[in-house]
């Protein structure tokens, strides 16, 4: 197939997550020719050549058995966790170059991609809450605000890992008597399979317990807010707060504060549309930036990548839209719902 003359060119778009890697190989015209899921993306613990070898190994998956040799797409559109500074990026780029995956490469924080695969237009603000937290906005002129996202080092608060150390820091002053009642106690119990709290403490530390587990707090953590536990409640509330917080921020340094503005929310924590969690942020973006539009993706980030590399080749615009089908309708959505997105409408006050 050609376009304009010329052979039709490829994307291979990555979304790289601190759970698992993405990968798509698609023709500019938006046909999707293969798609895989790997392993977690983790430059910052295991290297960046360990990390980028996840994605060789995921493309090779995609592609079985007619992988071959690199390069493997006229375009490379990463977007991934633990690109979260200029450095970073930089060196994720370099690597992936060096490699000779694609003729071209760009490499972004997986923020970006969440942004294009929400909201209608290339600009606006997105907000993560899976693992951890971050925040990304993209005025009309293309104008960022975005944030190191480093954890506590950075002044971050938040994210499904940080919830479930809070909850079981609060579970072990619940159960020594140093803190107040909290049914986040037995959630420990529930989740570890241990007698007491303690015993919990204790296994994580000593390494009989696996320490990712602690996200597995999160969904007892958020039906203990929604049953009126007050610990449980000022956690999530706090959580509603960071996020608003976050985005309102990221609005104001584009510009964007006094303008409607699609507010695109992303991240596991913030996907499953916890009632409690979801109102809280609703009334927050009301109150500090009224003109928000919040948006719930409801395409996967990998979308993202996907139509930003189409942005660097210039796709018609019946490329978008085949790919935003496709994934649509690869995780079982109506096919009415061409946008992949679920708006919510702050309440006012």
């Amino acid at each position: 197939m050609t376009r304009a003359g010329r052979p039709t060119r490829t994307v291979l778009a990555v979304d790289g997550g601190n759970s698992k890697t993405d990968v798509a190989l698609v023709r500019e015209d938006g046909v999707v020719l293969a798609a895989a899921r790997g392993g977690a993306f983790l430059p910052q613990t295991a290297g960046v050549g360990a990390a980028v070898d996840v994605i060789a190994e995921t493309v090779r998956q995609a592609l079985a058995p007619a992988a071959g040799a690199p390069p493997y797409a006229d375009h490379i559109s990463a977007y991934l966790a633990g690109a979260d500074l200029p450095i970073e990026e930089e060196r994720l780029r370099d690597e992936l170059i060096a490699r000779g995956y694609g003729g071209s490469v760009v490499v972004g924080n997986d923020t970006f991609a969440l942004l294009r695969a929400g909201a209608r237009d290339p600009w606006g603000v997105a907000v993560v809450c899976g693992a951890g937290i971050n925040a990304v906005g993209v005025s009309p002129g293309g104008e960022v605000a975005r944030f190191p996202a480093l954890g506590r080092l950075s002044g971050d608060w938040g994210g499904g890992y940080h919830l479930g150390e809070e909850a079981l820091w609060h579970a072990a002053r619940a159960a020594d008597g140093r803190g107040p009642a909290t049914a986040l106690a037995d959630a420990v119990l529930a989740c570890f399979g241990t007698a007491t709290v303690e015993e919990a403490v204790i296994g994580l530390h000593l390494g009989g317990l696996q320490i990712a587990r602690l996200h597995a707090l999160v969904p007892p953590l958020l039906a203990a807010a929604s049953a009126g536990d007050p610990v449980a409640r000022s956690l999530v509330e706090r959580q509603a707060e960071e996020v608003a917080l976050l985005g309102v921020v990221a609005m104001r340094r584009v510009g964007l504060l006094g303008e409607p503005c699609e507010v695109v929310l992303g991240g596991g924590v913030l996907t499953a549309r916890d009632p409690l969690l979801m109102s809280l942020i609703e009334r927050r973006f009301a109150e500090c930036a009224p003109h928000a539009r919040l948006v719930v993706a409801d395409v996967p980030p990998i979308v993202g990548a996907v139509l930003l590399g189409l942005d660097r080749l210039g796709a018609p615009p019946e490329a978008y839209e085949r790919v935003r089908a496709h994934f649509s309708g690869a995780a079982g959505r109506a096919a009415g719902d061409a946008s992949g997105e679920e708006v919510l409408t702050a309440p006012a006050g």
